[in-house]
């Protein structure tokens, strides 16, 4: 086992990675920007070292400074968390070159699965279907030509990234050419890649995504799959674990997704993601070669500590999880509060935070960097906690998860969070049902 590790992240899952580590035995090491010096995991780290001012390129994307970080403080590996440089196969490549294990997977999966294009032509391989679509596009007259062969509305997507960023829903030949330049800036800005791909736009459905966990070597066991269909702008606020897909649906999906993983041997965390319409048809959107955000309710569901799981198997340590070891008991759901002010279109919304108070009890999980005096910085995502419930039915995380977020106080001057927009959710009654789509922000909820 490693005896040290650096975290290249920020925020909350600089945190869980953190505690995970700390768990393990392990030492740690929080790189961050000069914005994030005051920062919880920065003031509970074993070490800590600034790599940059706060703008991303100058810290957290900088290579050399965080290269030079894990040598200066002897880490032996790095955990990259998700966003930033968790899917860029370039840094993994270089942190093996300097002999520094990169805890995820491999460079060589990452340049396979870790753009949306190349994870199209692995699914192909894989007898998974995808949705009609695109290699990267060399310019926008290209990407005209395949949506007129593809037909109207088309998907713009960042191939390097995920969390909707570079994403652009496009409708016809007039909006191409603004969309294109727009989510080619987005790409560039957060994922140094500005390279796109164009797929059909599948306007009614749900985003189901699959957990899985492999040792590089063929053994890829799944962890059960998720609901992520609570979004806006491409974006996901709510995920619950299991979905509500029945079966056998379920478990074609389950297996596809198993079935891509060993394809290409793959080693750590990772998540596919699939599109699932009205009739029951599922398309592979893409493959995260990362930990997710929402890797909370499958851990609530499983009773499995994901992120141990991606170090010690990182650590050379021999991944003997079968199939059928991993039970899943229950339903989970999450809740993204972000410092945004819902009912002005999402707006960040952020200052000092003066008054704290996270729920408890039975059956609750919070996973934030905030205390009482903190001030969010405005130079990175808004994603300020993550409020998580587990109950036996989905009936009872609901109850609770309206319980908890009842109970949730974040206050300062000016501050505003998503809390109210997820108790408005709670409440909803198609959300009580399950009657959700990606469309269900806009058109069940908003004004």
């Amino acid at each position: 086992m490693f005896k040290k590790i650096m975290v290249a992240n920020r925020g909350e899952i600089a945190l869980r990675v953190l505690r995970a580590a700390r768990e393990l035995g392990i030492k740690v090491v929080v790189a961050h920007s000069e914005a994030d010096s005051q920062s919880l995991p920065v003031l509970l780290a074993d070490e800590a070292i600034c790599i940059g001012p706060a703008p991303s390129a100058q810290s957290y994307l900088n290579i050399p400074n965080l290269l030079s970080a894990a040598i200066i403080t002897g880490a032996e590996a790095i955990h990259p968390g998700y966003g930033f440089l968790a899917e860029n196969p370039q840094f993994a490549e270089m942190c093996r070159d300097h002999g520094i294990v990169f805890i995820g997977p491999t460079p060589e999966s990452m340049y396979s699965l870790g753009s949306k294009a190349g994870g199209r032509e692995i699914a192909a391989k894989s007898n998974v279907p995808t949705v009609p679509g695109t290699g990267v596009l060399q310019s926008v007259e290209e990407a005209l030509e395949a949506a007129e062969a593809i037909g109207y509305p088309v998907l713009l997507k960042a191939s390097a990234g995920g969390g909707g960023r570079g994403q652009k829903v496009v409708r016809s030949p007039d909006e191409m050419k603004t969309a294109f330049a727009q989510a080619q800036v987005e790409a560039q800005n957060y994922f140094s890649d500005p390279s796109l791909i164009l797929e059909k736009y599948v306007e009614l459905f749900r985003h189901v995504e699959v957990q899985v966990m492999g040792d590089g070597k063929g053994h890829v066991v799944h962890v059960g799959e998720r609901d992520c269909s609570v979004q806006r702008r491409n974006q996901k606020l709510i995920e619950e674990a299991p979905s509500r897909l029945e079966e056998p649906l379920r478990q074609e999906i389950l297996a596809a997704g198993v079935r891509l993983a060993k394809y290409v041997n793959y080693q750590g965390a990772g998540t596919l993601e699939f599109i699932v319409d009205p009739e029951g048809n599922f398309y592979f959107m893409e493959m995260n070669t990362r930990i997710q955000v929402e890797h909370t309710v499958t851990e609530m569901v499983s009773g499995l500590d994901l992120v141990k799981l991606q170090i010690k198997i990182a650590a050379g340590e021999p991944f003997t999880l079968q199939q059928s070891d991993i039970q899943l008991r229950g339903h989970a759901i999450e809740c993204r509060i972000n410092a945004e002010d819902y009912e002005k279109d999402f707006r960040p919304s952020i200052g000092k935070v003066e008054t704290l108070h996270f729920p408890g009890g039975p059956g609750v999980r919070v996973d934030s960097h905030l205390y009482a005096g903190y001030s969010i910085p405005p130079h990175y995502d808004s994603l300020v906690a993550k409020l998580i419930v587990h109950g036996e039915s989905r009936e009872e995380a609901i109850a609770r998860m309206r319980r908890a977020l009842s109970e949730t106080v974040i206050e300062g001057p000016g501050l505003k969070t998503t809390v109210p927009f997820h108790l408005k959710v709670m409440d909803n009654a198609f959300y009580q049902r399950g009657v959700v789509y990606t469309n269900f922000v806009a058109t069940r909820l908003l004004d």
